[in-house]
């Protein structure tokens, strides 16, 4: 009795015609007439939001199906309508309507209850989204692009059930956040329908994915190729799709998801839990223009060095892999002076946007310039810098101070074997002796010299 239940017919057929496609109607009573007429006879009261009666019927005013009731009954029943309302029953129900939705229970204080437990879910979170093609519309997890959908840190701070609903907004018309088609006269004029072609057409298909992460700093790729925790069966074409779970304390992962790749829309996440919890946006990588952004002040000399990851021979991996130690190695010295250089290394792939691999970097100190990895040299040595998690970028860069000594720079892909070429541009900070000079009129010039 708490909850709203709604159908809508998603295809014109012959009992249905007037009800017109994707037109949403209310339920708004059912009861049971078995006692009173001695047949199983279960009769639904249905409501047009439009307010006209448009049902035909066996059940509608007039209709056959009131000769099975005691007149006085069916009198009773259908002084009971208004305006916009009919009755039907259980079989022409199911027969003629596509699409059933059962919203969540309210209570009197306008709190959500549990379709399930009938917990009361007292703490909610929502924001907006969007999928940008080329940035972050990377499809269903059958894309290897898929860890650039947009992503949410949830944080459950107690063992909670949690529904978390993923509402999309209608992409063919402009229409509010309720649904509701804007500018309808505008659409009359030029004749055109809500309700043509399939419900794909106003609607993306879409998923919902949860992962549970042991900490606020973890490694994407490796979270996202395990199974998830709680999601969606598969992508629909609903207008809002969610699921339901008990959450133990910690940090979740949430990636909301469109089926293809590259398929644009907009939407509001929304999180409803019986404990406490938070929910905020993980911002992506910097764009390869932040990673680009000029070197700081001073006199730098750089230097450009090319290579490839080559299946089986030189793309090793990262360095949860054994076979990180076969990853293209180069070498970097720093000569003594009068204390540490800066530098910047830089990584980039030569690839497009849509098809960037998982990319980043160690520096090793090593014993000396001619010095050469083997499988076990990296079993206990610590990278002294390092360029992690590895980022879907075409660009990733590292700005640190390095002693004198001779280094290692090790280029690498998330997962091994996994082909592609890079440049690593090496920029280092060159310290001059700073010459201040003070001429007096008449004697000879001067010069201090300041390291």
């Amino acid at each position: 009795e708490q909850c709203v239940i709604s159908c809508s017919v998603l295809n014109s057929r012959q009992g249905a015609s007037e009800l017109g496609e994707f037109h949403a109607f209310i339920v708004i009573d059912m009861l049971n007439l078995s006692e009173v007429s001695g047949k199983e006879i279960f009769l639904l009261r249905i409501r047009n939001p439009w307010g006209r009666r448009c049902w035909r019927g066996p059940w509608c005013e007039g209709g056959q199906g009131w000769s099975q009731l005691d007149p006085v009954v069916a009198s009773e029943l259908l002084s009971q309508i208004q305006e916009g309302e009919f009755w039907v029953d259980e079989e022409e129900f199911f027969r003629e309507f596509d699409e059933i939705t059962m919203g969540f229970p309210v209570n009197e204080e306008g709190q959500l209850q549990s379709l399930y437990t009938e917990k009361v879910l007292y703490h909610s979170q929502n924001l907006f989204g969007s999928w940008v093609r080329g940035q972050s519309a990377g499809g269903c997890r059958n894309n290897s692009s898929f860890p650039t959908n947009p992503k949410f840190w949830l944080r459950v701070c107690e063992k909670s059930e949690v529904c978390i609903a993923l509402l999309q907004k209608h992409r063919k018309y402009s229409a509010d956040w309720a649904g509701r088609i804007q500018n309808l006269s505008h659409l009359a004029e030029e004749n055109l329908s809500l309700t043509g072609g399939t419900q794909g057409k106003n609607y993306q298909a879409v998923g919902l994915h949860v992962w549970k992460v042991e900490k606020k700093r973890f490694s994407l790729p490796k979270t996202l190729s395990a199974p998830p925790v709680v999601g969606t069966v598969c992508h629909s074409y609903d207008r809002e799709v969610h699921v339901c779970c008990d959450l133990s304390p910690g940090f979740y992962l949430v990636v909301p998801s469109i089926f293809l790749k590259d398929a644009v829309g907009n939407f509001l996440l929304r999180v409803f839990s019986t404990g406490k919890i938070s929910l905020s946006e993980l911002k992506p990588p910097p764009t390869d223009a932040a990673l680009s952004e000029e070197l700081p002040a001073g006199e730098w000399e750089t230097v450009q060095l090319h290579g490839c990851w080559k299946n089986g021979q030189s793309a090793g991996g990262s360095r949860n892999f054994p076979s990180f130690h076969i990853n293209p190695c180069f070498p970097l010295s720093i000569p003594a002076g009068s204390g540490k250089s800066s530098v910047k290394v830089t990584l980039r792939q030569h690839c497009q946007d849509s098809k960037c691999r998982p990319i980043g970097f160690h520096i090793f100190q090593v014993p000396n310039s001619s010095w050469k990895p083997h499988t076990s040299s990296f079993l206990h040595l610590e990278p002294l810098v390092s360029c992690v998690p590895h980022c879907y970028s075409q660009e990733v860069s590292q700005l640190c101070r390095l002693p004198a000594g001779s280094y290692v720079i090790i280029p690498s892909t998330y997962l091994p074997n996994t082909e592609g070429n890079f440049t690593v541009v090496i920029a280092t900070k060159i310290d001059r002796k700073r010459i201040h000079s003070r001429e007096t009129l008449g004697q000879v010039l001067q010069e201090v010299s300041d390291t």
